[in-house]
């Protein structure tokens, strides 16, 4: 077991700190409804939604989605929900308030990207014997990859901040300028390092079974 794992909570405890998520998650959504609120509804909507994507990865594709995969994916969606959100009756959200909340949340999704990106690519290149892809190579293509969507998430945060404002919607996403947009992209690149440092370590079985799938197709 590495050290990494040692750390970790226990199995059991990652699978309750998910439903602790979800469940808080769904009283927040409630409370959107019962406010009206478009922002709270959207935001925590998107992050239940994206919650439930390991278990229909696993049971519909056969993913193996194990307790620290889908804690992983949670905690970005559920950290970003919040973020946006706030605890009703606070009077600020997160993101305002706490300086340091933006650049975690960006890594973190970051990171969920990039896992996805090292497992599609680490897939195509066990299930291809015409493909070669060098493992420094597929850290270069992680962090393209990561960066990209990086770019294509600041453009749909500016399109959603201009719609809202047309539509007088408040709370969706917020955008807070070039210099915030650059920072955001700092920390983008810094949860695809992670994932290129360490991915071939944690996202081994992940890689195969894909790699199992495009074969079948």
């Amino acid at each position: 077991m590495s050290r990494l794992a040692r750390l970790l909570p226990s199995e059991r405890r990652q699978r309750q700190l998910t439903r602790a998520m979800e469940i808080a998650l769904v009283g927040l959504l409630f409370i959107g409804l019962e406010r009206g609120n478009p922002g709270i509804i959207v935001n925590t909507g998107v992050a239940l939604a994206v919650i439930q994507l390991p278990a229909i990865l696993q049971r519909d594709y056969g993913l193996p989605m194990d307790a620290r995969l889908t804690l992983w994916i949670s905690s970005a969606a559920f950290l970003h929900a919040v973020g946006v959100v706030g605890i009703p009756g606070m009077g600020w959200t997160f993101y305002k308030g706490l300086w340091w909340w933006d650049h975690v949340t960006h890594s973190l999704s970051a990171s969920v990207v990039a896992a996805a990106g090292y497992a599609t690519v680490r897939a195509i290149d066990i299930h291809s014997d015409d493909v070669q892809i060098p493992p420094r190579f597929a850290a270069v293509v992680i962090l393209i990859f990561v960066l990209a969507f990086g770019v294509l998430w600041e453009l749909l945060e500016f399109a959603i901040g201009i719609s809202a404002d047309l539509f007088g919607i408040q709370g969706i996403l917020t955008q807070y300028g070039v210099e915030d947009t650059l920072k955001d992209l700092t920390f983008n690149t810094m949860g695809g390092l992670i994932v290129a440092i360490w991915g071939g370590i944690y996202l081994t079985d992940l890689s195969s079974a894909i790699s199992e799938k495009i074969g079948v197709r």
